[in-house]
């Protein structure tokens, strides 16, 4: 089989409207499941872990600690990245995606039920821990398979508008976690929320997995995984997809990596950190720094898709510059507003922030999916987008939290410092990406190898 027919066979089975449409959203609702499971875990680090599983500290302390294991399960997502791209580029993409809903999902529904430090001392802080990794292990092998599944079924022309609504669902699971802790915070007193309501949300997930789980069922596998895996099959090509990666694409891995730093630091300083900020630092009740990330969720909810028409057309690199660039000059104003206590005003400064980082996040899938080969793009794409979570979403709330310092002397300043220096950074990797929207999915380096040998 030569190159050119390769090439053609995926375009046979491309998806009609009807079907990637369905896949779409298959995408995205899992998604949305199973970062709601994570990002429920940020929330409740940020509203009530401190003083359950850390009683003995200082409150901003006690608050740096809950975040230092959210930071744990960032910890582990390369490895799932590794170990679900890994067997996603070699089995296919499907079956990893109903691997990690069911472990993610796990993990949540465990945390519901864990005992706290006044019932069973360091064990309780250990046992969450333990939740958290397998939390970050399940969602380090989640958004390469989910991304890839609408890119794949897709067609070139409309890729970042497809792959956008993967990314809508990490807005959507953000939204559906804000929105129960918002309503327990809302309808029961602190005290019963610090003491048991905290678990509702943790133990519906299950719920949530069940209805993800029956979706991700009724998709097939991508087309454009299954004719590469036939052609690869056909000329006896040996298949390592994390050494193939290594050493065919690491220019773009260190471009993804460079590429997401800020982004990821943006988002959850403008979604998790605000929400420490507002309860610990300047006294708000907690229903009001959820409702403020809750009120611009939404927003981002519905402007992911429309970002992601936009790249189609524009390309991704310029909405990915102005989204970096922004991001960086924006932490400079976003604590001052978050200052004035203003309701309006805190959720119009959360909802900018996000627009700077939808800008990059609206794009993201289709760009990352672009940057590799069909045999390795499972593989790629984590690696690239799960190493750089760790130094920056994952250990950006524990960092700025320590910018951040006392409550009585807090230095905003240092914090936007930090976010504009990972700014320049992503910036750079911008003006070292090349466009990528409107390629073809198709061409293979590791195939053509195989070919010419």
């Amino acid at each position: 089989m030569s190159t050119p027919d390769i090439a053609t066979e995926p375009a046979t089975h491309a998806a009609g409207r009807t079907s990637i449409v369905k896949v779409a959203f298959a995408s995205m609702i899992g998604t949305a499941v199973e970062w709601y499971d994570f990002f429920l875990y940020g929330s409740a680090a940020a509203l009530v872990f401190g003083p359950l599983f850390f009683p003995d500290s200082e409150p901003a302390t006690a608050t740096l600690l809950a975040f230092a294991t959210f930071a744990v399960g960032f910890f582990a997502r390369p490895l799932g990245g590794i170990v679900f791209g890994h067997y996603g580029d070699k089995l296919g993409r499907k079956k990893m995606l109903v691997v990690s809903l069911l472990m993610m999902g796990a993990a949540t529904f465990a945390i519901g039920l864990l005992p706290t430090f006044a019932s069973i001392g360091m064990a309780a802080p250990l046992l969450l821990i333990g939740c958290r990794l397998l939390q970050g292990f399940a969602v380090g092998g989640e958004w390469g398979g989910a991304v890839l599944m609408a890119a794949e079924h897709g067609d070139n022309d409309r890729r970042g508008f497809w792959t956008s609504w993967t990314q809508a669902g990490v807005p959507l699971g953000n939204l559906l976690s804000a929105v129960v802790l918002w309503v327990l915070a809302l309808f029961q007193s602190d005290e019963a929320f610090d003491s048991w309501g905290w678990r509702i949300p943790f133990l519906l997930s299950a719920v949530l997995v069940l209805i993800g789980l029956w979706i991700r069922l009724s998709i097939e596998e991508s087309p454009v995984f299954a004719a590469n895996k036939k052609a690869l099959e056909n000329h006896k090509a040996e298949h390592a997809p994390i050494i193939e990666v290594l050493r065919k694409y690491p220019r773009e891995v260190l471009i993804a990596m460079g590429l997401r730093l800020v982004e990821n630091t943006s988002y959850y300083i403008f979604t998790v950190v605000v929400m420490t900020y507002m309860v610990t630092y300047l006294d708000m009740p907690k229903s009001a720094a959820i409702a403020g990330v809750l009120i611009a969720s939404v927003a981002q909810f519905f402007l992911t898709p429309i970002i992601g028409a936009l790249s189609d057309r524009v390309g991704r690199r310029p909405l990915y510059f102005t989204g970096a660039l922004g991001a960086g000059i924006w932490g400079f104003v976003f604590f001052p507003l978050i200052d004035t206590g203003n309701q309006t005003v805190i959720a119009a400064a959360i909802f900018i922030g996000l627009i700077f980082t939808t800008l990059m996040y609206a794009p993201q899938a289709a760009m990352f999916s672009e940057l590799f080969g069909t045999s390795v793009r499972y593989s790629g794409a984590s690696l690239g987008y799960q190493l750089a979570s760790v130094f920056a979403g994952g250990l950006a709330p524990v960092i700025a939290v320590a910018l951040l310092g006392t409550v009585e002397e807090k230095n905003t300043i240092a914090v936007s410092i930090y976010l504009a220096v990972l700014a320049v950074i992503t910036i750079i990797a911008v003006i070292a990406a090349k466009e990528t929207a409107r390629t073809s999915l198709e061409h293979d380096r590791v195939l053509d190898e195989a070919t010419r040998n």
